[in-house]
């Protein structure tokens, strides 16, 4: 497994494509199951599962090398340009941190501009950081000619988020960025293993049908709230223990109704779900956040959850075979954004454009 610390010249080849520009996308993902369960120290002392789908909402890198002596980088979705010099010890200080990490632990050693953006806004709780480290580690791997599998991909962006950079988070992210598709993902201390979920296109297609995303309007702060899942954790509070004990098992009984076909025990999981994550945490939900979910489950949703951390984003809901449409008119009456998406399954692309 390599971590931040251990990118050795054997993991280099020659690199030949200097004069080209190098574009990458990693797709987001919903997860259905399992939330939480791959934080650590969680996953860690107890082992973590996680379901989730990749969607066709993607953030995006696009990579030019030149013959200069700086780096220029530009976000988009922040409004944010950098530029310094190649050999400069650029400090993490809260600005783009994310991308002078990845250059860092890489060792990138020459010159490129890099344009960064996203299909989805920051704290939208489709996994959109860890997304975007994906796409960056996945466009300077093409430049460079880096060998890594998609195993050590997923685990580098990881490594880097959290260790590198300290941002408090999940795991399933990267490697739902990195594989892309369905996938049960089981989390070690020691290893993590994606097991790509075998369904019927007529159930995902129903599936994806009957889903509803929408936009509470409200980002959040997903480390905040993880900081205070993992405090309740580390101070042994037993509520938020049982509630990703439970999670964990329910994690289970999703991927057996998704295989199987069972629509409307996946919605009612997914309730299920939503009110254990409720228990990780005070700062999972709001009042804003509730009203919307009570106002989809009154209009005929069987069930839904707020994706990413809590606290804000987008809240997933299934509905009723007939009553989609009750339940969109709901939502959007209650103040929330519908996002359209469907189910993608590729995970990290890169192309060259010459």
């Amino acid at each position: 497994m390599i971590s931040v610390n251990e990118m050795p010249a054997k993991y280099y080849e020659e690199t030949e494509n200097q004069n080209v520009m190098i574009r990458s996308r990693a797709p987001m993902r919903i997860s259905l199951g399992g939330g939480g369960t791959d934080v650590s120290p969680y996953f860690e002392q107890c082992g973590g599962i996680v379901i989730n789908i990749t969607i066709d909402k993607y953030a995006y890198a696009s990579l030019m090398p030149h013959d200069g002596e700086r780096v220029n980088i530009k976000s988009l979705d922040y409004k944010k340009d950098l530029s310094f010099s190649i050999d400069e010890d650029v400090a993490y200080d809260g600005e783009l941190d994310l991308v002078k990490a990845v250059i860092k632990v890489l060792k990138i050693r020459q010159s490129f501009d890099l344009i960064l953006r996203s299909d989805a806004p920051p704290g939208a709780g489709l996994g959109a950081s860890s997304t975007l480290t994906t796409a960056m580690i996945g466009a300077f791997k093409h430049w460079q000619n880096l060998v890594l599998t998609d195993y050590e991909l997923a685990e580098l962006a990881y490594q880097i988020e959290r260790n590198e950079v300290n941002i408090k988070g999940g795991k399933q992210d990267q490697y739902a960025s990195a594989f892309g598709g369905i996938n049960y993902i089981e989390f070690f201390s020691d290893k993590t293993i994606v097991n790509p979920l075998r369904v019927k296109p007529e159930i995902l297609n129903e599936l994806e049908y009957r889903m509803i995303l929408c936009y509470t309007g409200k980002s959040r702060f997903s480390s905040d709230i993880i900081k205070d899942q993992v405090k309740n954790l580390v101070e042994d509070k037993a509520q938020t223990r049982r509630a990703l004990d439970e999670t964990k098992l329910l994690a289970v009984d999703m991927k057996n109704a998704l295989v199987l076909g069972k629509i409307n025990e996946i919605g009612h999981l997914l309730d299920q779900g939503w009110k254990l994550k409720k228990r990780f945490s005070d700062k999972i939900s709001s009042p804003q956040i509730d009203e919307l979910y009570d106002s989809a489950k009154a209009s005929g949703a069987l069930g839904g959850k707020l994706l990413g951390a809590g606290g804000g984003g987008h809240l997933l809901i299934l509905c009723d075979q007939t009553r989609r449409y009750k339940v969109v008119e709901a939502l959007q009456k209650a103040g929330a954004e519908i996002t359209p998406f469907a189910f993608v399954y590729n995970g990290l692309q890169t192309w060259e454009v010459k």
